[in-house]
């Protein structure tokens, strides 16, 4: 009896086992299978080129690698490859369009397609009998000849290769700081006048930024508009309007460090330029502050002008001896 349930036992490990190895060996096969269709779809991508992609120092690797159409010309920065040896060489192509490779020495690439330097550089090695049969890969790090110039209050140079939107362009350089204007200008080849474009206050919900920018455009990017600060501020000159928000008469005089002690309160001038006219309106300060009147919104240009009180910038410059002196003065006079 015994005997026999042992023998059950044996028997039914026995077809545990034949099936997890049968199971084994068709996962086994299953994942050889993804594999090779994975190899295939990326042709000459072994993990140490993955590697070395997603190690190389440059932002946006869509936008830098143009495709094999994509013709060379002096300046360009490429990376060759021989798939499956340890050739990788990073070169620019120099004013005659030439680039120096170990074992075949200089090559011609300026006017070829990447497709056909490509050919070139393999029918090369091939023919120094350095590899039998090379596939070469070239990528295209940076090219100043398909890049864009973005100038002003943003500098930066930005491969494009075909075409990108403005968005992408000014996000890739950098983005727009609060000193820039949210107007700018495209200089275009072949165009007479520049293309102008209002941005709006938020560069990513824009759709202007929508536009194309193609290669060899140039961005101009202007300063902000400002508003000119005057008079009994602690700090005087000129304040840049951030386009992204509103800026109101109190927030400036807070950016302007606040009001000084001599500063006349109900007298502050606000100049603003209507076409060629200038037209001066006065605010009490002291009722925009304590919530009484409403704070004016600021427009480019405008001039804030706080006059000073004569008596109180008197004291102020006596200073703190100058003032204790004046009192026992008064005190004697009023004892006298």
């Amino acid at each position: 009896m015994s005997r026999n349930i042992a023998a059950g036992v044996f028997a039914a490990v026995l077809i545990a086992f034949c099936g997890t190895a049968a199971t084994g060996r068709a996962l086994a096969q299953t994942a050889a299978q993804a594999g090779t269709q994975d190899s295939g779809a990326l042709p000459g991508a072994t993990g140490t080129q993955a590697a070395t992609s997603s190690a190389t120092p440059y932002a946006n690797q869509s936008m830098l690698y143009p495709g094999e159409d994509f013709h060379l010309a002096p300046g360009d920065l490429i990376s060759v490859h021989v798939f499956m040896q340890d050739y990788v060489q990073t070169v620019r192509l120099g004013s005659d369009g030439s680039v120096k490779l170990p074992f075949i020495g200089s090559v011609p690439l300026g006017g070829l397609t990447v497709r056909a330097a490509q050919m070139l550089i393999a029918e090369r090695l091939r023919a120094g009998e350095f590899y039998n049969n090379p596939e070469v890969t070239i990528q295209v790090l940076d090219t100043v000849n398909g890049s864009v110039i973005v100038t002003g209050e943003v500098h930066a140079i930005v491969p494009v290769s075909t075409e990108r939107s403005l968005r992408e362009v000014l996000l890739i350089a950098g983005g727009l700081p609060a000193t820039a204007s949210h107007t700018v200008k495209i200089v275009r080849p072949g165009m007479a006048e520049p293309i102008v474009v209002d941005l709006g206050t938020d560069l990513a919900a824009s759709t202007t930024a929508n536009l194309p920018i193609h290669p060899h455009d140039i961005i101009q990017i202007s300063r902000a508009s400002v508003v000119y600060v005057l008079g009994a501020f602690q700090h005087q000159g000129a304040v840049p309007l951030d386009q992204a928000a509103p800026l109101t008469l109190l927030q400036v005089a807070a950016l302007s460090g606040g009001i000084n002690f001599e500063g006349r309160y109900a007298d502050l001038r606000l100049i603003r330029t209507v076409g060629s006219e200038r037209k001066v309106v006065k605010v009490d300060m002291k009722k925009v502050r304590d919530g009484r009147a409403p704070d004016p919104l600021l427009q480019a240009n405008d001039i804030i002008f706080l006059p000073t009180d004569e008596m109180k910038a008197t004291l102020k410059s006596l200073g703190t001896g100058g003032l204790i002196g004046l009192a026992a003065l008064l005190l004697t006079i009023h004892n006298y």
